[in-house]
């Protein structure tokens, strides 16, 4: 029996891995410490609230005390670290935030980690710190440049992702100097259940919804590889299983897509979905769909972001070879699983939406 601490386990990654290994691992202890900050939601654990094995801890991982408290009241033996903020945009106009907590926090969390299993240097057995970053520290990519791989150059070029390479560095420090038993990984643009509508697929998707215009940056030609985000749980716990300490391990769905293509696509299965199911017109009649018109009508194009960056691509070829992972789901089934899920969960978004969610 393992007893976790998962960071940011309210938030979207971290919530779908809470669900995920409560699900997986039937004996285990699910710790969550989350800030409940903007992005953070009781709701989306709503469905596991009442499992005896999961505890919701609203705190800092900057608090020392509580960091203290809580590996040692909870016996925790393995931390897989999501807490972060990551919206690009936010940080390019409130980069404070980003420092205090991918960068101070991360490192109050490994020094607790630290205090807590290791004795004059004799480290514990089985602990593991498992720190989840993202294919961002790397920069951006030319159309034809190699995908991203473990021994690529790091070079961010957003506060968020200098905010990101640093603590993916101070996880790397505290292995190489301290001995702490680690592992990273750097992820490709999750999407799926509890995507928080300010990134791309969720944000077309309601605003769509509501008949809004669906505003995409630039020309829409910048280009991302995507992963459904119950895969990317399923490849931390590989690396949790098999993974070896030290090592990072990229993991991405060589699934490149064009931003205005998402859109398109986006579009194209509401088109589908509304003239399939009556109801939808009843329930969504902004919509353009429930006039029988193309959604993609609503297609806005706006004013590039500060320093989009034009391309990212993962190489993951160690995962797959090491440690036998590679993702379940295409782009086109797991899109279609979000949004069937947004649809059968408009109050869960509608919540968001209107911050009630931050009064509960």
């Amino acid at each position: 029996m393992k007893h976790l601490l998962i960071t940011g386990g309210a938030g979207f990654i971290g919530a779908n891995f809470v669900h995920y290994w409560l699900r997986q691992h039937a004996e285990d202890r699910v710790v969550v410490l989350d800030a409940l900050t903007y992005a953070g939601n009781r709701a989306n654990l709503a469905s596991v609230q009442d499992n005896s094995r999961l505890r919701l801890i609203v705190g800092e991982i900057g608090d020392a005390a509580l960091l203290s408290h809580l590996f040692a009241e909870e016996g925790i033996d393995c931390v897989v670290h999501f807490a972060a903020e990551s919206h690009v945009d936010r940080s390019i106009t409130g980069p404070d935030e980003f420092i205090r907590t991918n960068v101070l926090g991360t490192h109050a969390l490994l020094k607790a980690a630290r205090a807590a299993w290791s004795n004059d240097g004799q480290w514990r057995d089985g602990v593991r710190f498992h720190h989840v970053s993202t294919d961002e520290v790397y920069g951006s990519l030319r159309p034809a440049d190699p995908a991203f791989a473990e021994t690529t150059a790091y070079s961010p070029n957003s506060p968020y992702s200098a905010s990101k390479a640093a603590s993916d560095h101070l996880v790397r420090a505290y292995h190489h100097t301290y001995g702490l038993p680690v592992t990273t990984s750097n992820c490709s643009n999750n999407y799926g259940p509890y995507h928080f509508p300010e990134k791309l697929i969720p944000l077309m998707l309601v605003n769509a919804l509501d008949g809004k215009p669906l505003p995409v940056y630039g020309q829409g030609e910048n280009v991302r590889d995507w992963l459904f985000v119950e895969d990317h749980c399923r490849a931390i716990d590989a690396i949790l299983q098999r993974g070896r300490v030290g090592e990072t391990y990229n993991v991405g769905g060589r699934n490149e897509w064009r931003n205005i293509d998402i859109v398109r696509h986006l579009c194209a299965l509401l088109d589908r979905r509304f003239a399939q199911q009556a109801d939808l017109r009843a329930r969504f009649p902004n919509c353009p769909a429930a006039r029988g018109e193309p959604v993609e009508r609503l297609i806005a194009f706006v004013t590039d972001r500060l320093g989009h960056d034009w391309r990212y691509a993962i190489d993951a070829t160690k995962i797959q070879r090491e440690l036998g992972f590679a993702p379940a789901e295409s782009f086109e089934t797991g899109i279609e699983k979000t949004v069937d899920w947004y649809l059968a969960n408009e109050g869960w978004w509608r919540n968001v939406l209107s911050g009630e969610y931050r009064r509960a």
